[in-house]
């Protein structure tokens, strides 16, 4: 069922809906009348982001979230509302990041968060029966639901099953039926570029009789009168769809006979879809977002202008709870779409991919080239000796100058244009994991350049490197790099750095076509060289609680379940350790295994003067627990190793040691993130934290 050209035509539709949101997004809430006073006819990105780094959003962040909904139930196509809702609060954190949170009765999203959290199922959580009239017809069941499409190519009723359920956890009627009908167009638009027989496929989908099909059927006959005149057209839209005819914040339906605008007058044209659809204002980012998506896989790479592309860079800023799923390249969330789609048509997968590649064209991974000594002026996506490529060009390297090529690991905050959508990171490389990668040197380049990988550790700004080896000119090299043990570092860069031992390289390039690591961690930390970062500290997110660095120690203290996550949720078999100072309460524990809010394994100080271990599944349950007598305000020290299925649990004090095995024989969780608990009105201080692989 899947096209030849499936992960190419992902890849465009991925980055249409990027570059979508990024046009979109200064302009949101600006009216056609404000755009065309102040900004005249805009054809390209208003470049208010220079030197900055393009901020979360939503319509980008909560997509990737959903998908994980195929993940996380097994690839089934028939899932259920309450399972698409347990997706979402696995993966979002309470009150904060990824969704607006606007209040109870006025957001959409937090209305339905905060009625799962209550107890009240989904899709009771959306439903107009629960919500009245206004809400559940917002704009959030249509924005995110592109990407049910992208997993469901040339399969429009299976993408509109699938993003209705998912937007009934939070919308109801006309709010299910656009998510339908955009999943829909983007699932047809892999063999069908005709704007106008792409929205008759969608309306196939949704009620004849409902309001969404109303202004979908106005904006068709309009413009099949006026064909050549968006103008007037979208004077016919809001004289009687406008956004001041509906209620709540930003209605559905004066934002579908946008898309429906955009679509019929750009006439098949990316960039012209993409401007006329930003000029007519109202919700600029989504509906922009949208027709990127559906025109990307309409009409392929090709057809997307690389101005487009160029600012991107190929990189996507996330917000969710998982912090190293947060810096993503656009070809590892084509990878994702892609993988997650092949599983649930039942094909086979592909061959497993490197973390960075170049097998999608244009494609640069957000790699970046600097010089010192030597000047880099150009990279791009080629085929370099029969690989797809990183090509760098270099105007002039000296002897004794360096080029490095990186790509990041970890953002400050503070490097993003905004973060009102609350991202937080978490590295995505760690201390002694070992890196890969693949570097060539053409015929002419000179004999005695250097190479070797590279990270860099952002809390002492300090970069370390393999020991570089002599290039050979004419050949692919592989580039292996074992990071050593580190404390307290925080790793923001991993790359090649090039060197010039002799003669001045005058004009060359060389070339890179992939670059990885294992998933194996040693380091530690003592929260020293951490700061504050997005309600945490960095390096680490937070579901729930009051986090912050306080007498040298990294302190929580909240209700409910406090917790604080780091790591990568890709972590198998380690052990974790931390000394601990129980200030407040009864329970005091770190966490291993963490798969999201509603998923891990937790270790520690216990009621009653007991220590435990416990299994989350959507709650925690009690696995197995000894006495072992504790004290408030005495420091502690907990270990707890995973291996498989199998879990040995140490608590150290002054006087006294304490050990639990465990055997998990029921699903066990085998790989997750790690973290640290509080849970129930306590204050805990925790005072360092070590990691190491469990062989």
């Amino acid at each position: 069922m899947l096209p030849v050209d499936y992960e190419n035509r992902v890849y465009a539709a991925w980055l249409g809906k990027c570059i979508g949101v990024r046009f979109g997004a200064p302009l949101e809430n600006w009216t056609y009348e404000e755009i065309r006073d102040n900004l005249g006819d805009l054809q390209w990105y208003v470049r208010e982001d220079r030197g900055k780094i393009f901020k979360p959003d939503d319509d980008t962040s909560v997509p990737l979230i959903q998908l994980r909904a195929i993940q996380d139930y097994d690839s089934r196509s028939h899932l259920t509302a309450q399972e698409c809702a347990e997706t979402l609060l696995n993966y979002i954190g309470d009150h904060h990041g990824t969704f607006w949170w606007g209040g109870y009765g006025i957001s959409s999203e937090e209305t339905a968060y905060m009625n799962l959290i209550s107890g009240i199922p989904a899709p009771l959580s959306g439903s107009i029966a629960m919500n009245g009239e206004i809400l559940p017809e917002q704009i959030g069941g249509q924005i995110f639901s592109d990407i049910w499409g992208l997993v469901a190519p040339n399969q429009p009723a299976l993408a509109a099953d699938l993003a209705g359920t998912m937007a009934s956890v939070s919308h109801d009627r006309n709010g299910i039926y656009g998510g339908r009908f955009i999943a829909a167009l983007t699932a047809a638009a892999f063999s069908e570029s005709d704007p106008r027989k792409l929205i008759e496929i969608g309306l196939e989908h949704i009620p004849s009789d409902s309001q969404y099909t109303e202004v979908v059927r106005a904006m068709l006959d309009f413009h099949a009168q006026h064909p050549e005149d968006w103008h007037a057209a979208f004077a016919h839209l809001k004289a009687h769809y406008g956004d001041h005819l509906y209620p709540g914040l930003v209605h559905i339906i004066p934002n579908a006979g946008v898309v429906i605008l955009g679509l019929l007058y750009g006439e098949g044209d990316f960039s012209q879809t993409l401007r006329i659809t930003n000029m007519a204002g109202w919700d600029t980012d989504c509906n922009v977002g949208n027709v990127g998506a559906i025109m990307g896989a309409a009409v392929g790479l090709e057809a997307i202008d690389y101005q487009w592309r160029e600012p991107m860079n190929d990189l996507v800023v996330l917000a969710s709870l998982i912090g190293t799923r947060n810096i993503m390249t656009i070809p590892q969330c084509a990878d994702l779409i892609c993988h997650l789609g092949r599983k649930l048509s039942g094909e086979a997968q592909s061959e497993t991919k490197a973390r960075y590649h170049f097998g999608y064209s244009g494609s640069t991974n957000n790699f970046i080239a600097t010089g010192k000594k030597g000047r880099p002026i150009h990279i791009q996506q080629a085929i370099v000796e029969g690989e797809p490529s990183l090509k760098v060009s270099v105007r002039k390297l000296n002897k004794k100058g360096e080029i490095r090529v990186a790509t990041r690991t970890y953002y400050r905050p503070s490097e993003l244009l905004s973060n009102y959508y609350g991202a937080a990171f978490t590295p995505r490389i760690y201390p002694e994991q070992t890196v890969t990668a693949k570097l060539y040197l053409p015929t002419d380049a000179p004999q005695d350049i250097k190479a070797a990988i590279f990270v860099y550790d952002d809390n002492h700004a300090q970069s370390y490197q393999a020991q570089a080896i002599t290039l050979t000119p004419n050949t692919w090299h592989n580039l292996t790099y074992t990071i050593p043990p580190l404390d307290d570092a925080c790793l923001s860069q991993v790359g090649i750095v090039l060197r010039n031992v002799s003669a001045n390289w005058t004009v060359g390039s060389f070339a890179i076509s992939e670059l990885d690591w294992d998933n194996t961690p040693h380091y530690s930390t003592t929260f020293a060289k951490e700061r504050p970062e997005t309600g945490a500290i960095s390096q680490w997110t937070y579901l729930r609680g009051y986090w912050r660095l306080e007498n040298g120690a990294y302190h929580g203290s909240g209700i409910g379940y406090s917790e604080s996550y780091s790591g990568d949720i890709d972590w198998t078999d380690y052990t974790v350790s931390s000394e601990i100072t129980p200030l407040m309460g009864d329970y005091h524990l770190i966490n291993v295994r963490v798969q999201g809010a509603l998923r891990s394994y937790a270790f520690g100080l216990a009621p009653d003067n007991t220590i435990a271990l416990y299994k989350k599944n959507t709650s925690y349950q009690l696995m197995q627990k000894t006495d072992f007598t504790w004290q408030h305000g005495q420091s502690y020290r907990l270990k707890i190793c995973a291996k498989g299925d199998e879990f040995v649990a140490t608590i150290e004090g002054d006087e006294e040691t304490k050990t639990i095995h465990w055997r998990d024989t029921n699903a066990p969780y085998r790989n997750g993130q790690i973290g640290l608990s509080i849970w129930n009105n306590g204050h805990t201080a925790f005072h360092w934290l070590k990691v190491v692989p469990e062989e």
